[in-house]
């Protein structure tokens, strides 16, 4: 199954050879990166090869690297049930980088493109419905980037007085407890910094 993938990455390599950065086996995976502008040439490529036959799209999803320039990996996961492989495409972009919608290649695209959106903030260019898909629609953020904080920045929550759903800003219950990380099953060994003297 390598050989059958390296073989194949070759021949991308060599069909999309201004369309396709680089060709790589990463774990006995085949893995293309992409510039954005060609992403659309390259997915109909491997959809529609008769040596690719890349007809499912499985997952669009998102990588956040906020020490790159280019801050975010956005990675195409395509099935052949033809010739029972698998390839990934990676496209990398800056923050404020759109990316080409490939909804009219893969009509599933559609909900994959909302997701990363939602999550990462990428926003992809000519999608036809470009809404948040599962945070709220008045969410502030984008909460699998590196630089979201882990309380979030609203808190919601149902009032029974004002029997309505209410936002209100975090806030946190307790204090930040500090932890000497040494295990509690420890202190009863002698010799241990927690044993206490009888």
């Amino acid at each position: 199954m390598n050989q059958a993938l390296k073989d194949l990455g070759d021949g991308i390599a060599a069909a999309l050879a201004d369309h396709v950065t680089s060709v790589a086996m990463l774990k006995d995976e085949l893995v293309l990166v992409v510039p954005a502008a060609s992403i659309r040439r390259v997915l109909s490529y491997l959809r529609d090869d008769a040596q690719c036959l890349f007809q499912q799209l499985m997952d669009i999803c998102g990588v956040d690297y906020p020490e790159r320039p280019e801050r975010f990996d956005i990675v195409y996961n395509l099935l052949s049930l033809k010739h029972n492989q698998r390839v990934r495409v990676k496209v990398m972009v800056r923050e404020d980088e759109p990316v080409p919608s490939v909804v009219t290649i893969f009509p599933c695209a559609a909900w994959y493109e909302r997701e990363t959106w939602d999550m990462y903030g990428v926003p992809f260019a000519e999608n036809p419905d470009m809404r948040r898909l599962l945070t709220d629609y008045g969410f502030d953020g984008h909460p699998l980037r590196k630089d979201f904080p882990l309380t979030g920045f609203v808190e919601v929550r149902y009032d029974d007085e004002q029997k309505r759903v209410v936002y209100e800003p975090v806030k946190l219950t307790q204090d930040f407890r500090s932890f000497d990380f040494l295990s509690p099953w420890e202190g009863m060994l002698p010799g241990d910094e927690k044993a206490t003297k009888q």
